[in-house]
Parts: structure tokens; C-alpha cells; sequence
């Protein structure tokens, strides 16, 4: 007998539905499976066995057949186990039904015939509803992530056998209806605990404010990463498309708390600086997402940046000009999103005291020069605001006075970004730094006093091409900070000021 079924293989952050199709034949009792399975996936005949004994069903004795399709698709993971055992009993006939291709089904087996949960969820219920399927049959601790998406029925169930009795009485299956609510984000730090460092305050607000890249140099305890953490408390939340792109990413990572819904307010990561360039892009035999990609839509932040290995800097490149990272492996690559604001701290040697007017320094030229140059001239080209955090005077410590709060920053952000959006239609990029040429030229024309004052800071400072585009861009985000329509000859004289290295 033949049964066949629909389950999904997740690639990247998107999901590609799979027939499943189970030929239950007289023969000597083999169980084949053909598709293109992986290593770990033809482990799971040994669990389908004795979750479908310990369920108490009884497993064909006779030749049985899985042909997963497309088969040119690599299948990877444990979700098959529950479609490949529903297919041989439907097979059998203790499924009423031997096609079933309205409904998706995944997770994990236990021996006793318990299901587990499993990764990737919310991609899979977006593919199933695109696809037409009306339901989804999954564990019972993944229903609260497949009820995000709207016009979905979803059936949750903890074994075995309580899948075949759903699929077996669709309209008496208890339908999982609760939409979970939004998850909480750890409360913001907030800017009012900072003391001084009014220049780098404005770089973060500038950074937050347009999407772009951001620098801190300056020496031990100045508060580099102080700022930084606080800069999740100054962007504004996650939009709706943007709210489900996060959520699936950290989904297929396996991030997503239990009964947890959509990620509302932008991730922050702060990887440490031992961290491998696998772990940082993404990648290992089956791609999943990297702190990259984790920090998608974002603050990707790097505490000690030159301390991190040359070539993992390096592997930054690609996904800060593309906001994307292509992970190839044999047969198959996989497209993951990365368009983050990186924000870097860095001494500016390797004692952390160069140029501070209390403590000297006690490295070389050399070691200084060495150094400074684990971060190539490339990347460095692509960092749009670098600022100094001087070591702050015990006077400024002792007052007082509280400085700004996040909270009328983050306001100043939201409205800058409003006017971004409202450009959208005509440029088609969500922030400033997202800008291509075109529309940069479209909505940052200089006039004649400006041109000349950055042909001038170009010849001088020897600024690449990249870097022209990117000083326009921090000056268009500065105009709509303060917010005017052009861009003028004092918000080109600010952004120059953040382009040159302390």
C-alpha cells in the first residue's frame, strides 16, 4: 500500500515543503529511504521502529519504502521521524486517510512514541499557508510559534498516538488558538547613567538614527561599552515584516523560547572576541544562522574589536555591504540575512593609555602600528562614524545632574526614521545607510559650498569613493535629525568630523 504525506526541509530561514511517500510492499522487511537524507536523518528508522511499537501499533513486517521529494533537496534533522511513522500507518490503513496533503506535519520522536520539539517552526508555518496547506500537525511546545501565523489551524500533540486520532477525527482535534503574546525584551539600560561623552552620545544617537556603523576608541573604563549597551534603548521597535523575519531567524537557531510570539524590539549580540568565524557568519555541515545574522535588523556589538582575529573581522566584509551572507556547501548554498549596525570599542594600543594625558603609554610604535592594523583598510572604509571616548574627569563623575534619558533620544531616532520611511517609495531603502548611489544623489544633493568643503576633506585625507557615498549618507541622517529637507554644508561638516580615525 501507498500513503504519502506533507512535511518541510528548512534552508536558511526559508522552508521548501516535502512529500513524504510510504510504500508499504511484500518483500523480505527492509526499511529504504531515498531522497537525498542526511547522515543523521537515516538515524531516525530506529526511532520510527520503536515509536511505533511503544505506541502500541505494529510495525509492518515487510518491505517499507520512503521517497522523500523533491529529491534533489537535502533533508537534515530529526522533524521527518513523525511524517515517516504517520505515512507507514496510513500505509497500513490505521490512518483512515492515505493522502494527506492539506495538512504539515513535523517533530521529533522519542522510543516510547512521546514527540519532541524541533527547530525552525515559524518558517514552516509561512511555507505551509503560501503552499495552501489549512493545517498544521506539530509538537505541542512549537503550537504557540505556528499560531503567529494568521489562517492556520494548528494541532498540537505530545505522541504518537494522539497524531494518528487526530488525523484520523480532524473535527474533533483540539485546535491550538491561543496567540502568544509578544516576547519580552530584557529592560534598556538607559543613557541617563552616563556621565560626559557628549560627542559620543551624538554618535550614537547619529548611528541609531540612519543604520549606520559606529567605532569607540578610547582607553580602559572611558565607557565604550556602557554606550554601546545602551543602544538597544534608543532604536525604535521591530515593524511587522521585520518582527517575523527576526523571529523565524532565531527559530531556526533554536532561540525561541516555549510559547513565546514575535520578537518586537531589536536584538542586541555581543559576541566575545575569541569567538571562531564559523560562529560569528553561520555555517557548520548544516548552515544554521551566526551572531550575524542573529543580529539581523539589529546591533551586532564587538567589545575589544582589534582583539578579535583578523580573519573573522574580515568575514564582516561582505554582509556589511550586502546586508546578506552566503554560506556554500557541497550541493547546496544558503542565503542568511545580516543587515545589522555594528558597533565597535577598541583601545587605541595595546595598554589602552595612547594619547591619555593621565597614564602613559607604554607600547612601542610598532606594536602600536601592528595592532591598529588588524583592522584593514577596507572594513575600516566601511564604518561610517568613529569617535574618541576620552577617560572622563572625576569632576564630570561627581555631578550630580543626570544626563539625557534614552527615552527623549529614542523619540529624536523614531522621528528621524519616519522621514527615511516616508523617502522609501522613492529610494527603496529602509535607513540611510541602505541608500544606493541613485537615490543618494536623488535626496542628498549638495550645493556648491558643500562640494567644495568634501572635495577638499577628500584630496586631504586620501578618502576612498565608498567613503564620499558614506559621509553623504551620515549627513542626510544628521539632516533628518534635525529636521530639514537638505542637506547643508554644517551636517557635511559633522559627518566629516566622525570619518577621520583618532
Amino acid at each position: 500500500m501507498l500513503a504519502s504525506l506533507r512535511t518541510a526541509a528548512v534552508a536558511g530561514i526559508d522552508a521548501c515543503l516535502v512529500h513524504v511517500e510510504v510504500d508499504v510492499s511484500f518483500g523480505l522487511p527492509v526499511f529504504t529511504m531515498v531522497g537525498l537524507p542526511d547522515a543523521g536523518m537515516r538515524e531516525s528508522r530506529d526511532r520510527v521502529k520503536s515509536a511505533v511499537r511503544n505506541a502500541g501499533f505494529e510495525f509492518p513486517p515487510h518491505r517499507v519504502t520512503v521517497n522523500l521529494a523533491p529529491a534533489d533537496v537535502r533533508k537534515a534533522g530529526a522533524s521527518f521521524d513523525l511524517p515517516i511513522a504517520l505515512g507507514i500507518l496510513a500505509a497500513q490503513g490505521v490512518i483512515e486517510r492515505r493522502e494527506i496533503h492539506d495538512v504539515v506535519v513535523l517533530g521529533e520522536l522519542s522510543l516510547d512514541g512521546s514527540i519532541h520539539p524541533t527547530r525552525g517552526v515559524l518558517p514552516v508555518a509561512v511555507a505551509a499557508r503560501h503552499h495552501g496547506a489549512t493545517a498544521i500537525l506539530l509538537p505541542r511546545q512549537n503550537a504557540g510559534e505556528a499560531a503567529i501565523v494568521a489562517g492556520l489551524t494548528v494541532w498540537p500533540a505530545e505522541s504518537l498516538r494522539e497524531a494518528v486520532a487526530i488525523l484520523n477525527a480532524p473535527a474533533n482535534a483540539p485546535v491550538y488558538q491561543q496567540v502568544p503574546p509578544a516576547r519580552r525584551a530584557v529592560p534598556y539600560l538607559d543613557l541617563v547613567d552616563v556621565k560626559g561623552q557628549l560627542l559620543a552620545r551624538r554618535a550614537l544617537e547619529v548611528a541609531a538614527a540612519g543604520g549606520h556603523n559606529l567605532l569607540m576608541v578610547g582607553p580602559p573604563g572611558a565607557g565604550k561599552t556602557l554606550l554601546a549597551r545602551r543602544m538597544p534603548g534608543i532604536l525604535p521597535p521591530l515593524s511587522a515584516d521585520e518582527a517575523l523575519e527576526v523571529t523565524a531567524i532565531h527559530s531556526v537557531a533554536g532561540l525561541l523560547p516555549e510559547g513565546s510570539g514575535l520578537i518586537t524590539e531589536r536584538p542586541f549580540r555581543a559576541p566575545h572576541h575569541t569567538i571562531s568565524n564559523v560562529a560569528l557568519t553561520g555555517g557548520v555541515r548544516t548552515p544554521r544562522p551566526g551572531e550575524i545574522s542573529l543580529a539581523h535588523h539589529g546591533v551586532l556589538f564587538l567589545d575589544e574589536m582589534l582583539e578579535f582575529h583578523r580573519s573573522v573581522l574580515e568575514g564582516l566584509r561582505q554582509p556589511l555591504e550586502e546586508g546578506s551572507l552566503v554560506v556554500m556547501r557541497a550541493m547546496r548554498s544558503v542565503s542568511f540575512p545580516a543587515r545589522f549596525v555594528l558597533v565597535g570599542a577598541a583601545n587605541p594600543c595595546p595598554c589602552g593609555y595612547a594619547g591619555d594625558p593621565n597614564r602613559p603609554c607604554r607600547c612601542t610604535p610598532e606594536n602600536v602600528a601592528r595592532y591598529r592594523a588588524r583592522l584593514s583598510g577596507p572594513l575600516r572604509d566601511r564604518i561610517d562614524l568613529t569617535v574618541d571616548v576620552p577617560a572622563v574627569d572625576p569632576e564630570v563623575l561627581e555631578e550630580a545632574q543626570p544626563g539625557e534619558p534614552s527615552s527623549a533620544v529614542r523619540q529624536r531616532v523614531i522621528e528621524a526614521r519616519a522621514r527615511q520611511h516616508a523617502r522609501m517609495p522613492a529610494t527603496g531603502a529602509l535607513t540611510n545607510a541602505t541608500l544606493t548611489p541613485s537615490a543618494l544623489t536623488a535626496c542628498c544633493a549638495l550645493d556648491a559650498a558643500s562640494r567644495r568643503l568634501l572635495s577638499t576633506a577628500m584630496r586631504r585625507l586620501g578618502l576612498t569613493a565608498r567613503a564620499y557615498d558614506r559621509i553623504r549618507k551620515v549627513a542626510r541622517t544628521l539632516a533628518d535629525l534635525e529636521g530639514v529637507d537638505a542637506v547643508s554644508v554644517v551636517h557635511l561638516a559633522e559627518a566629516l568630523q566622525f570619518r577621520a580615525m583618532p
